[in-house]
Formats: structure tokens, sequence, C-alpha cells
């Protein structure tokens, strides 16, 4: 898994150090919803069951590299919008 230096240093953020490098990959590989950004970069979310949460993460245009993972409060598996 390749990250950008964005991703490694937001990561240090005290809201983003207790996200598991294993959840960002079952968010990749498993996503329960995928939707492409105007920007040619991907947003993918995961529901995280430790946390009961959903977990953003954004990949560059190749699909590969993470950008950002954050935990997103908004997110609805129904909403088609999001």
């Amino acid at each position: 898994m390749k990250f950008t230096q964005y991703f490694l240093y937001t990561r240090n953020r005290a809201d983003r150090a207790a996200i598991k490098i294993e959840w960002i990959e079952n968010v990749v590989t498993c996503p329960i919803k995928t939707k492409r950004q105007a920007d040619g970069r991907f947003k993918k979310w995961g529901f995280i069951q430790e946390e009961r949460k959903y977990l953003r993460v954004i990949l560059l245009e190749d699909e590969e590299t993470v950008h950002n993972a954050f935990f997103d409060r908004g997110f609805k598996e129904v909403d088609n919008e999001n």
C-alpha cells in the first residue's frame, strides 16, 4: 500500500492516529461504496465494527495510493449523494 506525504503528515493528528492500516486496507479492497471525485480521485467507505463508525478513504487516481483516511460522521449507506 502506498501513501502520499499528506497522509503520512495528517496521520499524526490525534483524531487520525487511532485509524489502523488494516482498516484502510479493508475499505480499499472491500468498500461498501465507491465514488469518483471530479478531480479523478476516489472516495471509498467502509464500516469499522470496532469503532462503530464509517471510515472514508481517499485514493489518488491510481486507486492504490492513500491520500486521506478519516471517520465520516455524515455518511449514511442509503445516501446516494454522499
